[in-house]
């Protein structure tokens, strides 16, 4: 099966519009869990997307793309907006097909599918011109997920866990219509991919960040072998062989050349069976950066061409202080609009976190250079953070560090209410970005993977 997924809008197209979210991220993020989910689980299915990551493509350019690729279905995937009054979930085909027709009777299974996860109203099954629908010379469907600009809509989409629900009943949907096979299991046995085992856990650390850094997950595991502790990063485990080679050679791509895959039976436990390295609850503040400043750069020129650099900062002052620099910038992302600047704060006070805004005749605290803007933002989430002493290497610029109640927020969800008033959501919105950010980069670097092959 040949399935063409369109994630609706993008670029310089935001889309719908509402309570903080834009319209293009949220359906490329549930287009992308479809697709992640198809490939990993089911057999025999090729996907090509409009676009994997935030980017202008015309009408034109998606419905030609997968007319000359030849897809067997295609799937745009949308959100709705009606002056915040509208909610639920509603699809389209063309309005001039009939209702007893192939295109009709897939849309009676993924509507029926999706709206048994999504716990959206049902605005029913409807009929459209739409170009995508009008244009594609084989079955398509648009869905509509929602109601960005409705609060109780928006709320459940602004959950990575919801999204993932409404990518599962698209597949759900895609399973029962084509008939799609489950991959084979291995009657149990799991196939783990081991990027490194060293008896230092802070080797182990390091090793588990250069992947990070380039797309891959890793984290850290501990075995005894003959008495010995040794601690193993993790990239991954599989019931499928094929797709533990598949990541064992993107683990060596990435420079890891000591990588190897290790069998193991479900439920089996012999005393040296790996145990995940404990991790504190929620997502910490303190930690290491795990993307690149490259990478972090790259995702927001994506969304605004403009943009200065700033990423490096976030890197170096992250790193100095066991900040995460990584989300603390995708912070300064939601709090000056991907550096648009479109609030109270100007671009140059170099403030990209809205220390001290309050509104227009307050617009906070103002700094010489990005740079001090950027270690203001650091020390800021510091005082949150811990009850430490500040190091003293860099002299304190945050004007309001005295004011923190030191200690307060461990975590970025734990900002609700202190960073933002009211602030409900404040540090979910910040951990959506930096999955998305997360994202972009996978996709950007799979894209360099398939250059470096082409080539």
């Amino acid at each position: 099966m040949k399935l063409y997924l369109d994630p609706g809008h993008g670029g310089s197209d935001p889309g719908a519009q509402g309570n903080g979210l834009d319209e293009k991220h949220i359906v490329l993020d549930i287009a992308r869990r479809i697709r992640n989910i198809l490939t990993e689980e089911y057999e025999n299915v090729n996907i090509r997307m409009s676009r994997t990551d935030d980017r202008t493509v015309s009408l034109n350019q998606r419905t030609n793309d997968a007319n000359e690729w030849g897809a067997d279905y295609f799937l745009s995937i949308h959100c709705n907006a009606f002056n915040g009054s509208a909610y639920g979930y509603e699809d389209y085909i063309h309005s001039s097909l009939s209702d007893s027709g192939q295109t009709a009777q897939y849309q009676d299974i993924m509507h029926e599918e999706i709206t048994k996860v999504n716990q959206l109203r049902d605005r029913g099954q409807k009929k459209a011109n739409f170009h995508v629908l009008r244009e594609t010379t084989m079955s398509a469907l648009l869905t509509e997920n929602g109601f960005i600009d409705n609060e109780n809509d928006a709320n459940l989409l602004r959950d990575p866990s919801y999204r993932q629900s409404v990518a599962r009943g698209h597949v759900n949907g895609l399973v029962r219509a084509f008939n799609l096979e489950p991959k084979q299991d291995s009657g149990g046995t799991l196939y783990k991919v081991i990027a490194g085992s060293f008896q230092s856990r802070d080797n182990a650390r390091r090793r588990a960040n250069v992947l990070r850094s380039r797309g891959i997950e890793a984290f850290i595991t501990t075995v005894t072998i003959s008495g010995t502790q040794w601690y193993r990063v993790q990239a991954g485990a599989f019931s499928n062989r094929e797709n533990a080679e598949k990541r064992l050679q993107e683990v060596r791509n990435a420079g890891v050349s000591d990588a190897f895959i290790v069998t193991e039976n479900e439920g089996s436990d012999n005393g040296d069976s790996p145990q995940p390295d404990p991790e504190p609850a929620g997502y910490p503040i303190t930690g290491s950066t795990y993307l690149s400043p490259e990478l972090m750069n790259q995702y927001v020129r994506g969304i605004n061409g403009n943009a200065i650099e700033i990423a490096n900062y976030y890197l170096t002052f992250g790193e100095y202080y066991g900040i995460r620099g990584d989300i603390a910038f995708a912070q300064a992302m939601h709090e000056t609009d991907f550096l648009r600047f479109t609030g109270v704060v100007e671009p140059e006070q170099n403030n990209f976190c809205g220390l001290g805004a309050t509104g227009p005749d307050n617009p906070g605290a103002s700094f010489d250079k990005p740079r001090e803007g950027v270690l203001a933002h650091i020390q800021h989430l510091y005082a949150y953070a811990t009850t430490k002493p500040l190091p003293e290497d860099y002299p304190l610029v945050d004007p309001r560090f005295d004011l923190v109640t030191r200690g307060s927020a461990s975590t970025w969800t734990g900002l609700n209410g202190k960073w933002a008033v009211p602030g409900n959501g404040y540090g979910q919105s910040i951990l959506d970005i930096y999955e998305r950010m997360i994202n972009s980069s996978i996709d950007h670097l799979e894209d360099v993977r398939q250059n470096v092959r082409g080539a």
